[in-house]
């Protein structure tokens, strides 16, 4: 048996290369949370998340506390007899704590995600396992990267799509605002070429009538798949916009559990998902998420969220490789957007969207620099016994 006998969490702002702006928000740091776990055979591994309120209802100071006060103390009274039984209590818990824990209602899916990575971590390594039971293969031929545009000035928009023309991206997501929003796909479509696949992300910024409106118009433009074109909650109006317009709607803020997705299905309210690990309670809930999505027939985007180290990245390549159908992948960006990853190897994608190659070991495969962690962390606290 073996169990965590100490936590450390870290409130952290990896500083981002350039502002990164859509319409829910404007960062130019991470606004990362990170976990630390210590099991009683003294090996370490290491969780992360970035709690957003806009998307899980969470902040890193409200998942930071929510795990100091009920998840953790809890947490340290569990032992486990091996990975597969690591696994399993993750399954059961599908993204959140056990009720008993806390209440199922509580916004705490990024919150349980840094548990969720950092038990697979900690104990991956305690035991020599990686997260699957199967050694990684390292085979991602099915996955592609896209590239991600900002809907910014004409000038810079058309620079913007040049360079990712020259990189050989095949896919791209334009992200766009209320004002001047097909104006910006028909710049995209033009400068990027005929080639690429082009779809738009609103980030809740539209209303029915101008989500209507857009999405027809860019039917000339060869965009088909329109992301989160309205605020979390209208389900049925995302219904209608399907069925009125004939275009693809796919879920990102209104998706995160799986009562959430199940609302959605049943509604008919969308034709895609964005499952993010962050998002959407870690690793194995994402998977299954992915399983849910693609028993009823939807897309699916792996992505990401702004900032993730390769902590999450190296997750992120995990999933990808246990979802053989997915459409659109968007993540593995480290110093790309990072100015400096906390994490080695640093996980980034390649010419024209080429994932890297998973990182072998056990556990996420991956190290975390505490040195370089703690350059950048603004608040900590500890659980357990003393360090």
């Amino acid at each position: 048996m073996a169990r965590i006998v100490a936590c450390d969490l870290y409130q952290v702002d990896l500083p981002l290369r350039k502002p990164f702006k859509h319409a829910a928000a404007e960062r130019w740091v991470s606004n990362s949370l990170f976990l630390k776990c210590v099991t009683d055979r003294g090996v370490v591994g290491f969780g992360e998340s970035l709690p957003r309120d806009y998307v899980t209802g969470e902040t890193v100071t409200s998942a930071l506390a929510m795990l100091r006060d009920q998840i953790l103390p809890r947490l340290l009274q569990r032992e486990f007899g091996s990975m597969q039984e690591v696994r399993d209590f993750l399954i059961e818990c599908n993204g959140k704590a056990p009720a008993d824990w806390v209440s199922p209602d509580q916004p705490q899916c990024a919150a349980w995600c840094a548990v969720d990575l950092a038990l697979l971590d900690a104990f991956g390594r305690t035991w020599n396992e990686p997260v699957w039971p199967e050694a990684p293969s390292g085979d991602l031929s099915h996955v592609t990267y896209s590239g991600v545009l900002s809907a910014e000035r004409k000038a810079k928009l058309i620079k913007n799509c040049l360079l990712f023309r020259l990189v050989g991206f095949k896919q791209v997501k334009l992200k766009v605002e209320t004002h001047n929003a097909v104006d910006a796909a028909r710049l995209a479509q033009r400068w990027l070429g005929p080639r690429v696949d082009l779809r738009v992300d609103a980030n809740m910024a539209w209303d029915v009538d101008q989500a209507r409106e857009a999405m027809v118009a860019m039917k000339a433009y060869g965009v088909h798949s329109f992301e989160q074109p309205l605020p979390v909650g209208q389900n049925e109006q995302m219904a209608e916009l399907i069925r009125s317009t004939g275009q693809g709607v796919m879920v990102d803020e209104s998706l995160n559990d799986a009562e959430s997705l199940e609302k959605l299905l049943a509604m008919k309210a969308c034709s895609a998902v964005n499952v993010r690990i962050s998002k959407c309670g870690g690793l194995m809930a994402a998977l299954q998420r992915c399983r849910r999505a693609s028993q009823a027939g939807l897309d699916i985007q792996i992505g990401c969220q702004v900032g993730e180290s390769s902590l999450l990245s190296a997750a992120h390549l995990a999933l990808l490789a246990q979802v053989p159908e997915v459409r659109y992948a968007e993540g593995c960006f480290g110093e790309h957007l990072l100015r400096q990853d906390v994490v080695t190897p640093v996980l980034v994608f390649g010419y024209g969207g080429r994932p890297p190659q998973r990182p072998v070991g056990p556990g996420l495969g991956v190290a975390v620099d505490e040195s370089r962690l703690l350059q950048y962390t603004v608040a900590q606290d500890h659980v357990g016994a003393d360090s």
